[in-house]
């Protein structure tokens, strides 16, 4: 039976950043349903414009330029974004509350939500006004079939996103664009402490340090949510049947 925490007694618990332990790091990189889902979003942000899985699969694991950098966050975004806007109008108040969260667990839900829209905004206008094109929003298919299942993906798109943040950053060479994206890492991290403490880990940021996850470790996990590319191309292999 599931244990009802109050809203209270979630935010004494979560805050600050996260560094996963070995065995829960393991996990999202072995799992392809679940990893992926943390992981897609990154993999086909570094590819240019109407390029999909296959081509951003090819690409090392450095960066071209700082462009190249935010495109490949901007994809993350894009992915939780979406995750977040169709889940909620999936699930609506009771839908939490009958899995037996209490509402107020559902209305931080929708902050996070608004956030990645907000993201998705910011960086896409760095993009835009340092002279490049953004990436677009592509097509997903997340497979959970329940409330407990979209927490659940919710808690490993933070964790991963938020490492892969880590990751990104020494890549970075404009100290203005690094500050802007440390600002989104952080509420990143935020989110991910949060969603720790809703799905029951024992402690929501086990470690001092958190590492990051290089790109070519976010891009092999990367491809089971994946529907198609922004120009209508094949699926993706590994995408699960809906």
């Amino acid at each position: 039976m599931r244990v009802r925490r109050s809203h209270a007694q979630l935010l004494r618990a979560a805050g600050g950043s996260i560094v996963l332990p070995a065995s829960r790091r393991a996990f999202l990189i072995g799992s392809a349903k679940v990893a992926g889902g943390g992981a897609l979003a990154l993999a086909v942000a570094g590819a240019p414009r109407g390029r999909g899985l296959r081509s951003a699969m090819a690409q090392s694991s450095n960066f071209t330029d700082d462009l190249d950098v935010f495109n490949y966050a901007l994809t993350l975004e894009h992915l939780e974004n979406a995750f977040y806007r169709d889940g909620l109008e999936e699930f609506d108040e009771a839908a939490f509350e009958n899995a037996g969260y209490d509402a107020e667990v559902r209305e931080f839900f929708e902050l996070i939500s608004q956030h990645e829209q907000d993201h998705v905004d910011a960086i896409t206008a760095t993009i835009e006004d340092a002279g490049g094109e953004p990436v677009e929003e592509l097509e997903y298919a997340f497979g959970y079939e329940d409330v407990d299942g979209f927490v659940g993906i919710a808690q490993v798109l933070e964790n991963v996103g938020t490492q892969a943040y880590t990751g990104a950053a020494p890549y970075i060479q404009d100290k203005d664009l690094l500050t802007a994206a440390l600002t989104i890492h952080g509420v990143e991290a935020r989110h991910a402490a949060y969603l720790n403490v809703v799905t029951g880990a024992d402690v929501p940021f086990p470690g001092a340090l958190e590492p990051g996850l290089t790109r070519d470790e976010v891009l092999a996990a990367a491809g089971p949510f994946i529907v198609s590319d922004d120009m209508g191309g094949e699926e993706a292999e590994g995408t699960p049947e809906a």
